[in-house]
Order: structure tokens, then sequence, then C-alpha cells
């Protein structure tokens, strides 16, 4: 109860003060997604490890392949024979269209198809496109100079069910899919939001990732420390592209 000091008599309880919005909430920090509270979308977050993770583990395997004897590692023996062994003409025709996939324009073309979906304007698909199709580039142009540096042979030519050339570590048809299907799921986060359709897409196109990489041990042209190194490199490389792209982002904000 609370007095009234001028009538000299009680009022009633004191009534209820309002909770604040939920607006006000926000403000103060409350009912915030998880990856809201901390600044950075998931995906960034998710770029921001692995960039330095797989940077590190593909120093390390590049370092075991440059000290190992010529030849493959301990583990690349028994995926290669198991190739050898397991080859109908079906499955070869498969691994081979498969991996005609990963190399010349069909990278380019997917990832310049990635870029039109980004973007909404004509100048933010003019640019996306651009970005990508630069990303791409670029990480090729890397993967070259580290198979001129490490110059590791490949299996035995008998071995070889589709035509080869260059070195073999790190395995460009390996590094060439991770890049295209990591630059195309990133192109697909911006824009639209996470469903059915989406995930089904991104799980789509990382397994054609996958499948261009395996297909090169399978038809007996790399081994399987090969493509794990492309694998790795891309990795790193897309991760870092996508924390590049991040700071660009927020940049402009920074200065206004």
């Amino acid at each position: 109860m609370r007095w009234n000091r001028k009538r000299g008599s009680r009022l009633g309880p004191r009534p209820p003060r309002p909770r604040r919005t939920r607006e006000r909430q926000r403000a103060h920090g409350r009912n915030r997604p998880e990856g809201r509270r901390q600044g950075r979308p998931r995906h960034v977050r998710a770029a921001a490890w692995a960039a330095p993770v797989a940077a590190a583990a593909f120093a390390l395997l590049a370092l075991w392949v440059a000290l190992a004897p010529v030849g493959p590692l301990p583990f690349d023996t028994g995926p290669h024979a198991w190739s050898l062994g397991h080859r109908p003409p079906a499955a070869l025709a498969v691994a081979r269209a498969v991996t005609a996939t990963g190399t010349g324009g069909w990278p380019y073309a997917l990832v310049v198809l990635a870029g039109l979906y980004a973007g909404r304007t004509v100048r933010q698909r003019l640019t996306a496109v651009a970005g990508l199709a630069l990303c791409l580039a670029l990480g090729q142009a890397v993967r070259r100079a580290l198979m001129e540096l490490f110059a590791r042979p490949r299996p035995p030519a008998a071995d070889w069910a589709t035509h080869a050339a260059n070195w073999s570590f790190p395995s460009g048809h390996a590094t060439t899919g991770a890049l295209t299907a990591g630059l195309v799921i990133a192109a697909l986060t911006l824009r639209g939001s996470p469903g059915p359709f989406r995930t089904a897409t991104v799980a789509l196109i990382a397994l054609w990732g996958a499948a261009v990489g395996l297909s090169r041990v399978y038809l007996g042209v790399h081994w399987l420390s090969d493509v794990l190194g492309g694998w790795l490199l891309a990795t790193a490389w897309v991760s870092c592209a996508a924390l590049v792209y991040r700071a660009y982002r927020r940049e402009p904000a920074a200065g206004a």
C-alpha cells in the first residue's frame, strides 16, 4: 500500500511497471540469436577457423610429401590398388565423365552462373561474377606454382585410365573442383534464406566437388594424398576469400 501525503489517505497497490518491449530488449542485447550476439554470421565464423586449420593441415601434408621418398605415402597404396582391381567399363565411363567437369571451361561456367544468381542488380551480378572468376583463377595459379615447387611424380603411367599431364601434388582437378564447389556454395549463401532447396543444392555441389577429386584416384592418375592436398588448399583459399569479402563489405560501414 502507498500513502498519499496530500490527502492523508492510503492508495491502492502500485500498478506494475510495463515490461520492456521486444524492440527495447533487442536494443539491450537480449533475445538475440547466438550468431548476432557475437557480431559475425555463422559462415564467417566457420571461415575464420577453417582458413588456418586447412592451411596448417596442407602445410603438414606438403612437408610430408617433400621429405618422403619418391612414391606414394603409406595411406596411398591401398586406394590405388583397390581402383586397379575394380574398373568395370560402366564405372570407368562415369569416372571419366565426372573428371572432365573438373577442368577446362566447366568450373568457370559454374562460378559465372553462381555470380549471376548471387547479385540482385546488374552491378552486383557483374561484381559477383568478376570476383568469383578472379578468385578461381588466382587459386589455380597458386596450385600450378605449388605443383612446380614440389614436382611430385604421378603414379605409374601403366595404371592410368585417362590422360594426365604435369606433376602430381596437389591434384589440379581436386583443387579446381573444390574451389569451384566452395565458391558456388558461398554465392548461394549470399542470397536467399536457408531451406530444403538450398540445402539440397549445397549438398549436390559438395558431392560433385568430392567426386571430381576421387575420380582422379580411381582413374589411377593421382595418389590419394594429392587429392587431399588439393582439397585442403581449396578450403584454405576459399575461406580466406570469404574473410576478405567480409572485410570489404564492412569497410564502408566502418568509415561512415
